[in-house]
């Protein structure tokens, strides 16, 4: 039921265990990352993709149950990448990661 809703959200989402197994890819994921094999990722191993630096902030995140969000630019396009532990029962299971485009100039608002 849930795929339902995320298919095709036009968000690439990605979720992993805590062995850095990818467990799903939405449609947007899969296309972001076809370079790479797409859906074939599903079962592959993050860290096989990461260099050490990004291996160690998700062993990080994992570890200590953080959030990491920055924003990125590449050919033109700016985008949002927000990573996430996932929980079950209070205990770290994997990690989310939510990619998506983002305006180069966009709005801020202040709100009180």
């Amino acid at each position: 039921m849930t795929d339902l809703f995320l298919s095709e959200l036009p968000v690439a989402i990605t979720v992993s265990n805590k062995d850095g197994n990818i467990l799903y890819m939405n449609k947007k994921s899969a296309k972001v990352f076809e370079n790479y094999g797409g859906e074939a990722l599903i079962g592959k191993n993050l860290n096989d993709y990461h260099n050490p630096v990004s291996r160690n902030k998700i062993t990080e995140m994992l570890s200590e149950n953080t959030t990491n969000a920055y924003t990125i630019e590449k050919n033109g396009v700016k985008k949002m990448i927000f990573q996430a532990p996932w929980n079950e029962n209070g205990e770290v299971m994997g990690m989310v990661e939510f990619s998506f485009e983002i305006p180069v100039e966009m709005q801020h608002f202040v709100r009180k």
